[in-house]
């Protein structure tokens, strides 16, 4: 009977413990699913960064400043006016009334419409100066956001071949070391095993790093409130291709940058208008009443400025280099982005002729040289020098194809950026 009641109680011990290993499994389950990292697609992240980067809303508040001045340069100046008294003395005997005076004037400064409209036109440039700045600032962040964005898969794609080179190489390792022990192998490869392990977990460590690094570059560019331990989704657009160069190099005069500097082209010619209108730029329509003691005077009068010693020389010879200096920079971007597609351009097609000479035969071929080697290895017909030796083809063939697709998006994404428009869409 007792030996009954202690089975019992053993079971049921059993049972406590099954049950309570179970709830702490649950419990896991659901404190990692609780604190699971958020994961962003593309478009995610494109929308947070338009929405939050702080550049952009620099360039929103100079586009509020220059509509702000549209107002400005369409305002009257305020009228003046004056008031003065004082005592009055009688330079003759026999003067008649009190001996106070008093007068009131107002005045009102009137530009010339050709001075208002000169300036309301550089007020209005300057909006679509800075209106063609947020466009800009625009396509520079979200092409930066997708060019980190990609470059997190690149780095985790080279993350993850790195780990399983490392893991092949430790089993690799642990089997030639057992062939060591047992005497079927010499101890020279081991030595090698060990030093092929280690560089393998150098390069492990290494990419481990510089996925870090490059999620918190996306982080910088997207915002703070992003969490620094999330995941990405997606993969690179490898089947998104560039039209023939004609066709971009039509597409330069559109660009971006070129509508913003020839926006500023006509703001400075604005400019250079309104000073030289200023030489002249309006009058003042005075009105007034002055009481004497015995004595009322009403005045009407006009102000006028002579250009006799300021004539604007400066202003004006200033304002003609501006205009100048704009031409000149426009003539220096046009070559410069064409020079720069052109060099991209190049780059892109060599790109893609390397993705293609990896997927159409050099991966397969360090495969199969690789299955070879190990064969070879495994019969004795060759050491473990040459199976490493192809290990490391393999590795070296595989990081060089990542770095191929990277660099066929990246040269895409430069292009995009010089041109001001989407060649990578953002897709739901």
């Amino acid at each position: 009977m007792h030996s009954f009641g202690a089975s019992v109680l053993s079971m049921r011990t059993k049972v406590n413990h099954i049950l309570l290993v179970f709830i702490l499994l649950i419990g896991s389950m659901y404190s990692d699913k609780t604190h699971a990292a958020p994961t962003f697609t593309l478009q995610h992240v494109v929308e947070l960064a338009l929405e939050r980067n702080p550049s952009i809303n620099i360039s929103k508040a100079r586009e509020d400043s220059a509509t702000a001045s549209v107002v400005t340069a369409g305002t009257f100046s305020n009228p003046q006016l004056e008031f003065g008294a004082g005592p009055t003395s009688y330079r003759t005997p026999g003067g008649q009334g009190n001996n106070g005076n008093w007068g009131v004037a107002l005045s009102q400064p009137l530009d010339f419409p050709s001075v208002r409209s000169a300036r309301k036109e550089v007020a209005e440039n300057n909006v679509q100066v800075a209106s063609l700045g947020i466009e800009l600032t625009k396509t520079d962040v979200r092409t930066r956001v997708k060019g980190a964005f990609y470059d997190v898969l690149q780095r985790q794609a080279v993350l993850e071949l790195a780990e399983a080179d490392r893991n092949l190489l430790k089993d690799i390792r642990e089997r030639i070391k057992l062939r060591v022990d047992v005497g079927e192998s010499p101890k020279y490869e081991l030595i090698k095993a060990d030093t092929e392990s280690l560089a393998a977990e150098r390069d492990f460590q290494a990419a481990r790093v510089r996925v870090t690094e490059t999620k918190a570059y996306l982080r910088g560019l997207i915002g703070t409130n992003v969490p620094e331990d999330y995941d990405l989704s997606g993969e690179l657009p490898l089947g998104t291709s560039l039209p023939r160069i004609d066709e971009l190099r039509e597409r330069i005069n559109d660009a971006t940058q070129l509508k913003q500097i020839r926006a500023a082209i006509k703001t400075s010619e604005a400019n250079l208008r309104l000073q030289e209108q200023l030489r002249n730029p309006g009058l003042t329509v005075k009105a007034g009443i002055e009481q004497d003691p015995d004595l009322r005077q009403l005045r009407l009068g006009i102000a006028i400025p002579l250009p006799v010693w300021d004539k604007r020389s400066g202003p004006i010879a200033q304002a003609a280099a501006e205009v100048r200096e704009v031409n000149a920079i426009l003539s220096d971007r046009e070559l410069a982005i064409k020079r720069d597609i052109e060099s991209a351009y190049q780059r892109y097609l060599i790109a893609q002729q390397q993705v293609s000479a990896f997927e159409n035969g050099l991966l397969a071929q360090a495969e199969s040289v690789l299955k070879v080697a190990e064969a070879a290895y495994r019969f004795g017909e060759r050491g473990i020098l040459d199976y490493l030796d192809a290990q490391r083809t393999k590795r070296v063939v595989r990081k060089d194809y990542l770095s191929a697709r990277y660099e066929y998006i990246n040269t895409i994404l430069e292009i995009e950026r010089l041109l001001g428009y989407e060649l990578l869409e953002v897709k739901s």
